[in-house]
């Protein structure tokens, strides 16, 4: 489903820019401070947030991606930035392979909680992989996204799609990263989505 709409996602960035939910995720990522570092984005897309991070600094970014079509976006467009020295990609689930991914000083999941059933095992692996910084936007625990992810798994069902969409517990998302070790710096929202950074104390 993502790879049918990896030429989609690249145009509507060129036009519009970030979304109202990944400027906040900017935002706290400026202030954590990523200049210089290396940067792991889980769920890396096309690759517009890491190459911006990487157009304001970073030191070298990999992104990690189920989808090879969303990849093959995301070098070509790291190509005709001037970046593609600077960028690693890597196919496959994160969940599945997070033992094989190198850590960073500041990883990134933008939208990437809500495609997991198991967003504790996700969540720490993700931890696990940071040196410094988590950044992540995930979905709040509100009864219009409980109704979104019902509807969207019927809607889902019926084009075939295998997908499903969750609404996980920022308590417990919380939770989980404090317990190893990260203080929140920073936290804002949207109507939909909850952004968050953590640092690690």
């Amino acid at each position: 489903m993502f790879s049918f709409f990896a030429k989609r996602y690249r145009r509507r960035f060129e036009k519009k820019g970030f979304e109202a939910s990944q400027k906040q995720l900017m935002a706290g990522l400026r202030q954590a401070g990523f200049r210089h570092a290396t940067v792991l984005e889980i769920g890396s897309g096309v690759g517009y947030l890491h190459h911006t991070l990487l157009q304001e600094g970073a030191k070298s970014a990999m992104g990690v991606e189920l989808s090879a079509r969303m990849l093959e976006e995301a070098r070509i467009w790291a190509q005709e930035k001037g970046l593609a020295e600077r960028t690693r990609y890597i196919e496959g689930d994160f969940l599945a392979i997070a033992d094989e991914i190198p850590p960073a000083e500041v990883v990134v999941m933008d939208k990437v909680v809500c495609c997991y059933p198991d967003a504790e095992g996700l969540v720490k692996a993700a931890v696990a992989r940071s040196g410094r910084v988590l950044a992540l936007t995930y979905p709040r625990d509100r009864w219009i996204t409980r109704a979104g992810e019902v509807l969207g798994t019927i809607l889902l069902k019926l084009i075939g799609s295998d997908f499903r969409p969750y609404v996980h517990d920022p308590e417990a998302i919380e939770e989980w990263i404090c317990n190893a070790g990260f203080r929140k710096q920073f936290q804002d929202q949207t109507f939909i989505w909850l952004t968050q950074i953590y640092i690690k104390a």
